[in-house]
């Protein structure tokens, strides 16, 4: 699977793509949409700077509501610190701001492993009121621990997240966050964390508010599952999203083993290697208490000569 398309909203606003310098076309109310500022990845007339510059100077700030930074220049080496910068330095002329994402950028105009981030704290420090956050792309993102009382969503989308970023929001105080998402990969795109760093998430000490947990696209899958059998956090959440990953027969047989599931609103195991028979006694034990099971695009081994290979849904 491939990034293969833009985001199509946020923050609960559809998407509106800021035009270039010769659109003349009306434009939304500032507080109607979420609004994607991009440039070119590829040979830009116009930088992403000068794109917001723009903004600012033609859409009414203090009424934006959601904001989606899409491709920049160059995006494949060049990383996202000058424009973090830039959107820090603004945050006083953002006062309605609630909803931010970084990097909304397709497979065709940067593959999501070789998107250039950085230390993307300065972001939620600048907005304290900033309810939704995220970020797509692994290489060179920094999030160091951190206190945000306002987070509700955070969503960090790789196809390989570095254990110190895992650790850094393990390691966050953020009282108010309801939705986690994180999207940790292989060890070949810098997807270096292990269950024991998911830890602090399988407790939920840390996050007393979260109730919707996503711990996807992950090569450890039949082990994250193992050890969410057991993980207190399971108990107080409603949607539980093991998807996108190398899930097979091992990992569903430890969660029928572990802990009632059927207070879940929502099992998603999307893209797995799972067979047959045990989907059916996970439709047995799930259907009958409503619980949304999403057990769709089933994935068959790559076997060959050498082997076989199994994949997670985006790694480069």
């Amino acid at each position: 699977m491939t990034m293969g398309n833009h985001l199509s909203e946020l923050g609960g606003l559809p998407v509106f793509d800021f035009p270039g310098p010769e659109d003349t076309r009306a434009l939304p109310g500032a507080g109607s949409v979420a609004w994607r500022i991009s440039a070119d990845v590829y040979d830009a007339d116009e930088e992403w700077p000068q794109a917001f510059a723009r903004f600012t100077g033609t859409v009414d700030t203090r009424r934006v509501r959601a904001l989606i930074v899409g491709g920049w220049s160059e995006a494949y080496e060049t990383s996202s610190a000058g424009i973090v910068e830039m959107l820090a330095g603004a945050a006083g002329g953002f006062p309605a701001l609630r909803a931010l994402f970084v990097g909304d950028v397709t497979s065709e105009e940067c593959e999501i492993s070789w998107i250039a981030q950085s230390d993307v704290s300065p972001l939620l420090l600048a907005y304290p009121a900033l309810e939704e956050f995220g970020v797509r792309g692994g290489s060179g993102l920094v999030f160091p621990p951190l206190k945000h009382e306002a987070l509700r969503v955070l969503r960090l989308e790789t196809g390989g997240l570095p254990k110190e970023v895992v650790r850094g929001v393990a390691q966050s105080d953020l009282p108010a966050l309801n939705e986690l998402d994180l999207w940790l990969g292989t060890p070949d795109y810098g997807g270096d964390a292990e269950v024991g760093d998911l830890e602090p998430f399988l407790s939920g000490e840390r996050l007393p508010a979260l109730r919707r947990l996503a711990l996807r696209n992950s090569k450890l899958q039949n082990h994250i599952a193992a050890a969410l059998a057991t993980a207190p956090v399971v108990e107080r959440l409603e949607v539980l999203d093991l998807s996108m990953g190398i899930l097979e027969d091992a990992g569903v047989e430890a969660l029928l083993a572990g802990q009632p599931l059927t207070h879940l609103t929502k099992l998603d195991l999307h893209h797995h290697y799972v067979g047959e028979p045990l989907r059916e006694r996970l439709r047995a034990a799930l259907a009958p208490h409503g619980v949304e099971l999403d057990l769709g695009d089933v994935q068959t081994p790559d076997v060959h000569k050498d082997g076989v290979d199994l994949y997670i849904a985006v790694a480069e």
